[in-house]
């Protein structure tokens, strides 16, 4: 399975900084944009899928709101 999701980063005085526009509570930082990219997947695993095992099955739910 495959997300995509938008991540706003920019340039602090030592760190690449980032977070989540779907997910605005996940936020890290890297030394290297790349290093920011690869923090920003391991914290959102951790944060979203962390107790969901690697055999779960997905189903796509609409909401009438």
């Amino acid at each position: 399975m495959e997300t995509k999701l938008k991540m706003v980063y920019w340039k602090g005085e030592k760190f690449w900084v980032g977070k989540l526009l779907e997910y605005p509570d996940i936020m890290t930082q890297g030394k290297t944009l790349k290093e920011l990219e690869e923090n920003m997947k391991e914290a959102y695993m951790l944060m979203t899928m962390e107790d969901v095992p690697e055999d779960h099955k997905v189903k796509e739910l609409t909401l009438a709101v």
